[in-house]
């Protein structure tokens, strides 16, 4: 009997050091503190590498730089990542919405399988593009680092990366955040 409880103490420690990567630990947004959102860029914001040219989940070669000049929202997930899952489909809504105003969601496959990208888009009925990225160290670098996933940048349009987002983002919290950038 006390076997039992030890096991099911040690799956319980397990599944909370599991779920750590999944917290928005160190992300404060207006959504989250109940201020009025900024207009700005956070201090620390720097500027945007689109000198990526990347292959999508149809095999299209995907040049970062035609994404200049837009608000771009870069979503860093994996086919397997539960709250990247959730987020997907309001990340469609927010596409469809948006888009005439010149926002870019991108969908960038990272620590996956590439043959399942297929099936989630299709699931998913994604409206925008899913970038095959796992062997893409240099990109990975260039905006990251990566300690969980989702992670969300918010690119202006002017190429600036204002938020980065670690986390399951709110619908309220991303229309706020698009509203601000355009």
């Amino acid at each position: 009997m006390n076997m039992r409880w030890i096991l099911a103490g040690v799956a319980s420690l397990g599944l909370g050091l599991a779920a750590i990567p999944f917290m928005p630990i160190g992300t404060q947004t207006a959504a989250s503190t109940g201020a009025a959102a900024p207009s700005s860029c956070e201090a620390k914001a720097k500027p945007a590498n689109y000198a990526f040219k990347v292959k999508d989940v149809d095999g299209r070669t995907v040049n970062l730089a035609d994404y200049k000049g837009k608000v771009v929202m870069m979503n860093f997930f994996a086919t397997w990542c539960g709250p990247c899952k959730f987020e997907t489909p309001m990340f469609v809504q927010l596409q469809e919405q948006y888009r005439s105003q010149g926002v870019a969601f991108l969908g960038v496959q990272i620590d996956d399988d590439p043959a399942l990208l297929k099936p989630f888009k299709d699931e998913y009925k994604v409206n925008y593009p899913l970038l095959l990225a796992n062997d893409r160290d240099d990109l990975q670098e260039a905006y990251g680092p990566f300690w969980g996933l989702p992670v969300t940048l918010m690119i202006k349009r002017d190429g600036t990366i204002c938020k980065r987002h670690m986390g399951l983002a709110s619908r309220e919290q991303m229309e706020k955040e698009i509203k601000n950038l355009l």
